[in-house]
C-alpha cells in the first residue's frame, strides 16, 4: 500500500506548479462561492473602508451590516479599499484569489527548494481552505512572514521592513518579522527603513481620512484590542493556542498569561545565542519556522483560520533539517495534519470536535509538540553539519 502510494504521488501531475497553481485558484472560488451568503468576516473589512470614509467608528458594533466588529488598524482600511467598492460577490471572489495567490508567489518566490515548496503547497492547501472560508488576512500575514524573511535573507531590507509593518499595521502579528533583524548585513538600513515604513502607513490614512479621524481610531483600536484580550480567555473559537490549550484544560482564570508568554520567550531566543550556526540556511529557515508558530502559540486571538500560518512553519521545520527524519518526527507531522488541519472539518468526527477538540483547544496540541521540538533542536544540533554556509 505504502509503495502503490508513493508511486501515485511520484507522477509528474503532483510535482508540476502548474497543478498546484490551479488547486490554489481553485480553493478561493470554492470558498467564495459557498460562503457568499455566510461571509460575515468580509462584511466586517468591507465595512472597515466605508466606515472609515464616512467618519464612523471603525471598532464599533454594526449588527444591521454583520455580526461581531472589527479589530484590524485604521490602516487596513486602504488594503481593503479595492475589495469594498465592488459589488459584493466580485470583492469576495476577488479577495480570496488575492489571499490565495500573494501567499503563492511568497512561497514560489521564496528560497526554498523545489521539494520544500512542493511539499508546502500540497501540505498546506487545506489549511489555506480553512482559511479562505473565515475570509481571514492570517493567509496575507504568513505571505508577509515569508517575504521579510526572504527580503532579508537576499540583502534587500528596504523591502522587508515594509513586509514587517504591513503586518503590523493590519494585525499587529507582522511585527514578529524583527525575529530575523539578527540576520540582517545592514542593520542601520533595515532600522531606518522600518521607521520610514512606519510613518508611510501612520500618515497614509491621515492623508486620505484626516489625521485627526485616524488619530482616534488608533485609540479606539487600542481599546477594543484590549477588551478583546479578555473576551478570548475562555472563547470558543478563540484563543486556540498554547496560552488557550493550558487556560482551557485547567478552566483556571486567576493566573497571568505572562507565567507561559516568559518562559516561550526565552525559549524562542535561546537560538540566538549559537552564533557560529547563523551561516547555515538549515538553522535561519528553522528559525523561520519558530517564528510561524510561535506568533500563532502565543498569542490570546488565534483561530482556527490562524493556523495556515502555523502550518507553513511546520512545513519548514520539517524540510529544513540537513539530517534524516525520524518515524517520530512523520508522525507529529501526520499528528498535525489530522487533529489541526482536519478537526474543523467534516472530515472529522463531529462528536470529538464538539466535545474534546474546541472546548480544550486541541487543535494547538500538536504544534505545540513541534515547536517544543524545533527548540530543543535548534539548541542542541549542528545545522552546518550538511549545509555549510551559505
Amino acid at each position: 500500500m505504502i509503495d502503490k502510494c508513493r508511486a501515485i504521488l511520484s507522477k509528474p501531475f503532483f510535482h508540476d506548479f502548474r497543478t498546484l497553481l490551479g488547486l490554489w485558484l481553485l480553493l478561493p472560488v470554492i470558498a467564495a462561492v459557498m460562503k457568499l451568503h455566510s461571509c460575515n468576516n468580509f462584511l466586517i473589512f468591507r465595512g472597515v473602508f466605508w466606515h472609515a470614509w464616512r467618519q464612523s467608528s471603525l471598532y464599533a458594533l454594526y449588527p444591521q451590516e454583520h455580526g461581531d466588529c472589527n479589530h484590524y488598524g485604521p490602516f487596513f482600511s486602504l488594503v481593503i479599499e479595492p475589495f469594498a467598492v465592488t459589488p459584493l460577490f466580485v470583492g469576495l471572489l476577488l479577495w480570496c484569489v488575492a489571499l490565495s495567490m500573494f501567499l503563492y508567489l511568497a512561497i514560489r518566490h521564496s528560497q526554498f527548494t523545489r521539494r520544500q515548496q512542493l511539499f508546502l503547497l500540497w501540505f498546506c492547501a487545506h489549511e489555506l481552505l480553512t482559511a479562505l472560508f473565515m475570509q481571514q488576512f492570517n493567509v496575507a500575514i504568513a505571505a508577509g512572514i515569508l517575504l521579510s524573511y526572504y527580503c532579508v535573507e537576499k540583502e534587500k531590507d528596504f523591502w522587508a521592513a515594509f513586509f514587517i509593518m504591513l503586518g503590523a499595521f493590519v494585525k499587529l502579528y507582522g511585527i514578529v518579522g524583527l525575529a530575523f533583524f539578527f540576520f540582517s548585513r545592514h542593520k542601520a538600513k533595515f532600522a531606518a527603513s522600518l521607521l520610514f515604513w512606519a510613518v508611510v502607513m501612520l500618515v497614509l490614512p491621515m492623508a486620505v481620512f484626516g489625521p485627526g479621524y485616524i488619530i482616534g481610531q488608533y485609540q479606539e483600536w487600542y481599546a477594543s484590542l484590549t477588551a478583546k484580550n479578555l473576551d478570548n480567555m475562555f472563547g470558543g473559537g478563540t484563543n486556540i493556542s498554547l496560552l488557550g490549550l493550558v487556560r482551557k484544560v485547567s478552566r483556571c482564570s486567576t493566573y497571568s498569561d505572562l507565567w507561559l508568554i516568559v518562559p516561550g520567550l526565552l525559549l524562542f531566543a535561546l537560538p540566538y545565542l549559537r552564533l557560529r550556526q547563523y551561516g547555515s540556511m538549515a538553522f535561519r529557515q528553522t528559525l523561520l519556522a519558530s517564528v510561524l508558530m510561535f506568533v500563532v502559540l502565543f498569542s490570546t486571538g488565534s483561530e482556527s483560520s490562524g493556523y495556515i500560518i502555523a502550518f507553513v512553519g511546520i512545513v519548514v521545520w520539517y524540510t529544513a533539517a540537513p539530517w534524516q527524519r525520524t518515524p517520530w518526527d512523520v508522525g507529529l507531522l501526520i499528528f498535525a495534519f489530522v487533529l489541526s488541519s482536519l478537526s474543523p472539518s467534516d472530515l472529522f468526527p463531529a462528536y470529538l470536535r464538539r466535545e474534546w477538540v474546541q472546548p480544550y483547544a486541541l487543535k494547538a496540541l500538536p504544534v505545540v509538540l513541534i515547536w517544543l521540538k524545533l527548540c530543543y533542536e535548534m539548541t542542541t544540533k549542528d545545522y552546518t553539519l550538511a549545509y555549510g554556509n551559505k
